[in-house]
C-alpha cells in the first residue's frame, strides 16, 4: 500500500519560510519522480515544482521560482520543498505526489494526470 505523508504547512506571516516535507513508504522512491501542487480555496489545483528520480532534474511554475526549492533525499524516501520569502498569494493546501509510473521523465508544468500516488495535504497558510 502507497502512503505519501505531507507535513510542515502551517501559519506564517509574508515574507517568511516553511518547509514542507512529504515521506513515503509502499514504493520504491528512487525510482519515482516526485512533485509538489497546491489548490487554494476556489482554484484549480497547480502544479508548483517537480524534480527527477535521482534529483538533478527539477522544474518551477513562475509563481515560485526562485522562491522555492524542492529536494530529495532517497536514502530517507522524503521529499521536500523549501518556501522562502511567502507571499498571501501562496496560502493553499500543498499536496506532495509520486509519478504514476517508475523512472519517467516528464519535462515543464507537472500534471495532475501524470501522477498516480498522492497525500493527503498540509495547509499553508501566509498572512499579509
Amino acid at each position: 500500500q502507497v502512503q505519501l505523508v505531507e507535513a510542515g504547512g502551517g501559519l506564517v506571516q509574508a515574507g517568511g519560510t516553511l518547509r514542507l516535507s512529504c515521506t513515503t513508504s509502499g514504493l520504491t522512491f528512487a525510482d519515482y519522480a516526485m512533485a509538489w501542487f497546491r489548490q487554494a480555496p476556489g482554484k484549480e489545483r497547480e502544479g508548483v515544482s517537480r524534480i527527477s528520480w535521482g534529483g538533478g532534474t527539477t522544474y518551477y511554475a513562475d509563481s515560485v521560482k526562485g522562491r522555492f526549492t524542492i529536494s530529495r533525499d532517497n536514502a530517507k524516501n522524503t521529499l521536500y520543498l523549501e518556501m522562502n520569502s511567502l507571499k498571501p498569494e501562496d496560502t493553499a493546501m500543498y499536496y506532495c505526489a509520486a509519478d504514476a509510473r517508475r523512472r519517467t521523465l516528464t519535462l515543464g508544468v507537472p500534471r495532475s494526470e501524470d501522477f498516480g500516488y498522492w497525500g493527503q495535504g498540509t495547509q499553508v497558510t501566509v498572512s499579509s
